[in-house]
């Protein structure tokens, strides 16, 4: 992979507060220079959301009832660098493929079913369409992970409400 310039890099790094990845004020306090990973600070709770899917809704209504205040991240308004779509992959511990929404049409018309396309292949897809990437995500300090159904965001909270009422009615429980 060919070196970045300092332009292109200054680039990603503005992408990366722009995106609301980290805070500027706590970045140029704590550690006077812009960080380039998550893994470098402990970050409050965040939500890559998309507000038009239930799933995505009832995720964030469970953060807010277990009394989370996540940074809530619009994420086909604001798409991700590609460097932090691959590393959060990895703190997801999944594959691209994984995390790609393949009911979407744009799925079909690039042909992203063919087991032949490499990782690579499939976060490029994902950059350039930010509607294949399956939501929600969210990560906390325990964690980070795809939270399909929404009771997986369980998990990932320091106090998860015992019980919670979806959009559609059905009651779900954490058996702490």
């Amino acid at each position: 992979m060919p070196l970045l310039s300092e332009s292109v890099r200054q680039t990603e790094r503005q992408n990366q507060f722009d995106w609301g990845l980290l805070n500027i004020q706590t970045i140029y306090s704590e550690f006077k220079q812009p960080i380039q990973t998550i893994s470098e600070i402990t970050m409050q709770s965040l939500i890559f959301h998309n507000p038009k899917c239930g799933t995505s809704r009832n995720t964030l209504a469970i953060m807010h009832a277990s009394g989370e205040h996540p940074e809530v991240m619009e994420y086909l308004e604001t798409p991700p660098a590609r460097e932090y779509l691959v590393e959060l992959l990895a703190k997801m511990n999944i594959t691209p493929r994984e995390l790609l929404r393949s009911k979407e049409s744009i799925n079909d018309e690039l042909g992203l079913d063919n087991p032949e396309l490499s990782d690579d292949q499939i976060i490029d897809a994902m950059i350039a369409h930010p509607i294949l990437i399956n939501r929600p995500i969210v990560l906390t300090n325990k964690g980070a992970a795809l939270c399909r159904p929404s009771e997986r965001v369980f998990e990932l909270l320091e106090h998860p409400v015992s019980s919670f009422t979806k959009e559609d009615g059905e009651v779900i429980h954490h058996g702490k």
